[in-house]
């Protein structure tokens, strides 16, 4: 566990004055590694003495041990531990929780991806005769960006974001189809219902979602996005960009895959477009 986390994990259990310190850490820590004890202290509103206690909670012998720590975390790629929304923050304020809190899911869900996972799909995408991506919801519009990516690459694609027709497509698949089921909970159970389907058609069912969830265990390749949202915004924006971010990857790997003449056919499409464009 990164030294943020375990700061956030122990917020509610710390003295008042500790508690600030440890807040202080949590929303300015590129400051906190910069800055002198007394002007860590003077920020908290406490005394030194605090500080150099609330290091040693955390099991560093000092300050100096303590920023190491948190600079070592900052420089391996560990993001901010997201600080919640409060009703009195300014423009400011929300611009920064907001986007940290996005970064911050970003590079979570870049650490949770399995390697071994990306080439699975990007195998059974690749021999596919036909890819059906299928998604509700918030899920709904992530399944259109991956429809809009992969059919470019060669293999018939289509999306389906109504969930009768995903039973009836589901059903209709034949056996060397894949299917990518998107879901930020999976746990709807019409999806896991169209899985099932697929299943019996015989169809590879590559799931994007949280991998503790019902839709993880039906899959038979698991995309995992374990995403912890900010309950303070009340949209699954991260876990979608995350969604998002992975589509990318298993684009960019299929294409890399399919060689030259999957490059020339993106390079196509995208030549397509520029009639639709002002030129600059």
């Amino acid at each position: 566990m990164s030294l943020l986390s375990r700061i956030q994990a122990l917020l509610p259990d710390l003295p008042p004055s500790e508690k600030r310190v440890a807040e202080l850490v949590l929303n300015r820590p590129v400051e906190v590694v910069s800055a002198p004890i007394s002007q860590i202290a003077q920020w908290s509103d406490v005394s030194q003495p605090t500080v150099i206690r609330f290091c040693r909670r955390l099991k560093c012998p000092g300050l100096p041990g303590f920023k190491l720590k948190l600079a070592g975390d900052l420089g391996a790629g560990i993001p901010f531990v997201h600080a919640s929304l409060a009703p009195g923050d300014d423009l400011s304020q929300l611009i920064g929780k907001v986007f940290d809190h996005a970064v911050a899911g970003l590079a979570r869900g870049r650490n949770a991806l399995p390697p071994e996972a990306v080439d699975r799909a990007v195998e059974a995408l690749d021999r596919a005769s036909r890819i059906e991506c299928y998604g509700l919801g918030n899920s709904a519009i992530t399944a259109q960006d991956a429809q809009m990516k992969l059919f470019r690459l060669g293999t018939a694609t289509v999306v389906c974001t109504d969930s009768q027709i995903q039973r009836v497509a589901a059903a209709l698949l034949p056996g060397d189809a894949a299917v990518l089921v998107i879901s930020n909970s999976g746990r709807t159970k019409s999806l896991l219902d169209v899985a099932a389907l697929a299943r019996r058609s015989g169809a590879t069912i590559i799931a994007l979602t949280r991998s503790d969830s019902p839709l993880a265990e039906a899959a038979d390749i698991l995309l995992p996005a374990d995403v912890q949202e900010n309950p303070e915004v009340y949209a699954p924006m991260v876990s979608r960009l995350v969604h998002l971010a992975i589509i990318d990857v298993l684009t960019v790997a299929l294409a890399l895959r399919k060689g030259p003449a999957a490059i020339t056919r993106m390079e196509v499409a995208k030549a397509s477009l520029q009639a639709t464009r002002e030129p600059r």
